[in-house]
């Protein structure tokens, strides 16, 4: 049976399921389930990692140091979501679980990410390091539920962005910046003014909060919303040809990326 690593404080509870691609599983506070537990592939449920590239890859193609390489098209054409939320982390202990990249990334390296629960919010920290230098983003993508329970009020999200990049007709940003749109969004944003915010009315509010710059929030499924922090943006490799900051970070031996996410809830009734 595939072990599940179970988490539980103030009234709170996390499930850490290193077999399905070390992603969370469930989180409950105040005996509501906040995610969307079950999924068409590995894709759409529970939170998880994506490393060491996060979002798509644009034709799983980019170069590094005059070099070309080709990724895995884990949505045709593109790459997306790196080589970690597929396949099974090790438990290294009751909070930290890890994983060696896999022959899909050319860099090698490994990832780790530790899990800390309190009373009122829950710590992800994401280490990767690496065998040679690489390129690399990482992030989480979470799927939070629209409704807490059949027929309930749906969830509203503040989020106040200041910069938004554009899209093309293949859902890729083309690096161009923008004021953000009204919405539905499956899109890319940075120059957050606050934390983003789920409020399911009269049951949760929910901060989230991140060292990463770049958020990629998805709202256009009836069933979820996506708030996802992400250190670069999609398709970051290639991007940053066109400005540094769009770029990916150069992770080498002896100096990792690291990144963390923070979530903080507040029980309304």
């Amino acid at each position: 049976m595939d072990r599940v690593l179970r988490l539980e404080a103030g009234g709170a509870s996390a499930e850490i399921r290193p077999a399905d691609g070390g992603r969370l599983g469930s989180v409950v506070v105040g005996g509501h389930e906040l995610l969307v537990t079950e999924g068409l592939g590995p894709m759409a449920w529970g939170s998880y990692p994506m490393v060491p590239w996060a979002g798509r890859v644009r034709n799983g193609r980019f170069s590094f140091e005059g070099r070309s390489y080709e990724l895995p098209l884990g949505m045709p054409p593109h790459a997306i979501h790196g080589v970690a939320y597929d396949r099974p982390w090790r438990i290294d202990d009751e909070r930290t679980i890890s994983i060696d990249l896999d022959d899909r990334w050319p860099f090698g390296g490994r990832a780790t990410q530790r899990f800390d629960l309190d009373a009122v919010g829950l710590d992800v920290t994401l280490t990767l390091e690496a065998d040679r230098p690489m390129p690399a983003t990482v992030g989480w993508h979470p799927w939070f539920r629209r409704s807490l329970e059949p027929g309930g009020a749906s969830a509203a999200l503040r989020f106040n962005p200041g910069t938004m990049l554009l899209r093309d007709a293949e859902w890729i940003p083309d690096g161009r910046r923008v004021p953000p749109s009204a919405g539905p969004w499956d899109d890319v944003f940075t120059d957050v003014h606050a934390d983003p915010v789920i409020e399911w009315p009269g049951r949760v509010r929910l901060a989230l909060s991140s060292t990463c710059a770049w958020w990629v929030v998805y709202t256009m499924p009836e069933h979820a919303i996506c708030v996802e922090p992400q250190s670069g943006p999609p398709d970051a490799v290639n991007l940053g040809a066109l400005a540094s900051d769009l770029g990916p970070a150069i992770v080498a031996p002896g100096a990792p990326l690291v990144h963390s996410m923070r979530w903080r809830w507040t029980s309304l009734g």
